[in-house]
């Protein structure tokens, strides 16, 4: 597999050989400079994922060494580490597009944890993406899934929807002896019933009407590698059994066709049903139940791992915020993300952040820029009804002013002018009515003269 590859640039021979040699066997390439020049010819023959520097204890080093880097790898995130880290020099490199500043010595499990958010996606030197596991109880969900990636055991990934089970899968895929094949996913839930059938099996010409030619179906694509039957409990009864008897033979046979094709293929699957209660209600069949769940792997929602809540965060900003060196939650931020309870899951957190990089004004996520989905669509209803009845109150109230000043100019006229007839007769005080006639003769309206009656 292509591993990822880091550029390692530091004058101290002892601190590159010694990087280099974690780095490997954490599972990345490596390359080493002594310094920008070195690199730079390097550079140009290669193009790492990631370049961790070396940086004196001044702010203006830095910037020089970050725009050099720059100069041959735009999109480079670069770690600078120093001896010395002052808040000045924090902000400095910061803003001049640093992706992290870290101090010497180095502490390798930091390194390991900034490299995964780093690289996002690409984060196991693999090229592929590693499950975010800080939690205990992630910690003992992502150990389980790498002891039984090198067995061939069907594998059922059982959780919410948004924790990551093709995360998990495609992990598992990886790290199998399957590894080099193909790893070919369907959802279930999302091709039409009457097409799913042919799409997993394949068919032959003119086995229906529109199969104009014949088409490998997905058990063929996967051969030799694992089919991912992504929300497997959405399919029905009668595909149910024909799914079964392809898992059991081992075998499948396209629409249409007359001769079965030996397989060899791993099955994954992935659901977010409690798939026993669905055959005990009788829309999922026990046997093909017990065919999948081999070894079951049961994902937690993201309320219950709330440990890696920040580090997910970090990684999306990391992956989104692409081309905005710098980017950091504010204390506000993460209280506000782990205060919440996340019935997305991870896929929510991801939307989230999205949001949130799209509202922040400059490379800090403040609190108020962390909206969540119910929240940005009630905050603008709440703004425009807000709006609504306050024109409308205002509008009810001058209806009421108008109306107030007829009845006042209807009482002085009928007591010619008397104001303590007109308070009476309104059933207000003499005070208030004096308030009212001020008030009318400020909106211009023509009082009668007072009458001494």
């Amino acid at each position: 597999m292509n591993k990822l590859l880091i550029m390692v640039v530091d004058p101290d021979a002892g601190f590159r050989n010694t990087l280099c040699g974690w780095l490997d066997g954490e599972g990345f390439r490596t390359l080493s400079a002594s310094g920008v020049c070195a690199a730079r010819a390097l550079l140009n023959g290669e193009r790492p994922a990631l370049s961790v520097c070396s940086v004196g204890t001044g702010g203006a080093e830095a910037a020089q060494l970050l725009a050099e880097m720059r100069r041959s790898c735009p999109r480079l995130p670069v770690i600078l580490v120093s001896d010395q880290v002052s808040v000045g020099l924090a902000v400095n490199v910061m803003r001049a597009g640093a992706a992290d500043l870290l101090v010497k010595p180095l502490e390798f499990p930091m390194l390991k944890e900034r490299l995964t958010v780093l690289l996002g996606t690409r984060a196991d030197g693999e090229g592929g993406e590693v499950p975010v596991a800080q939690s205990p109880v992630m910690a003992a969900v992502l150990g389980l899934a790498r002891r039984v990636a090198d067995s061939y055991a069907t594998i059922l990934l059982i959780g919410e929807s948004g924790t990551g089970k093709e995360v998990f899968a495609r992990y598992i895929h990886r790290h199998s002896r399957r590894g080099a094949g193909p790893l070919v996913a369907i959802n279930c839930a999302a091709v039409p019933e009457n097409l799913l059938e042919a799409v997993l099996f394949g068919h032959e010409k003119g086995a229906y009407t529109g199969a104009y030619e014949a088409r490998a179906g997905k058990f063929e694509l996967a051969h030799g590698g694992t089919l991912l039957l992504d929300e497997v409990s959405e399919m029905s009864l009668e595909l149910q059994a024909k799914l079964l008897r392809v898992l059991q033979e081992r075998e499948v046979e396209r629409l249409g066709g007359r001769h079965p094709i030996p397989l060899d293929v791993r099955v994954l699957a992935t659901t977010n049903r409690d798939l026993l209660a669905e055959v005990e209600a009788g829309r999922f069949r026990q046997d093909l139940y017990y065919r999948l769940n081999v070894f079951p792997i049961h994902l937690p929602p993201l309320r219950e791992r709330r440990e890696d809540i920040l580090v997910l965060a970090r990684r999306s900003l990391t992956i989104h915020g692409t081309g905005r060196g710098g980017l950091c939650l504010s204390e506000e931020a993460e209280q506000r993300l782990m205060g919440y309870r996340w019935p997305g899951n991870v896929r929510e957190l991801d939307n989230v952040i999205q949001r949130a990089l799209i509202l922040a004004d400059d490379n800090i996520v403040d609190g108020e820029d962390i909206r969540f989905a119910h929240s940005v669509t009630d905050e603008a209803v709440a703004d425009a009804a807000y709006s609504h009845v306050s024109s409308e109150r205002h509008r009810l109230e001058q209806d009421l002013w108008l109306r107030e000043r007829e009845l006042i100019l209807a009482a002085l006229n009928h007591g010619n002018g008397s104001r303590k007839f007109a308070a009476a007769r309104l059933g207000i005080s003499p005070r208030t009515l004096r308030y009212k006639l001020a008030r009318m003769r400020d909106e211009g309206v023509t009082v009668p003269d007072c009458d001494s009656r």
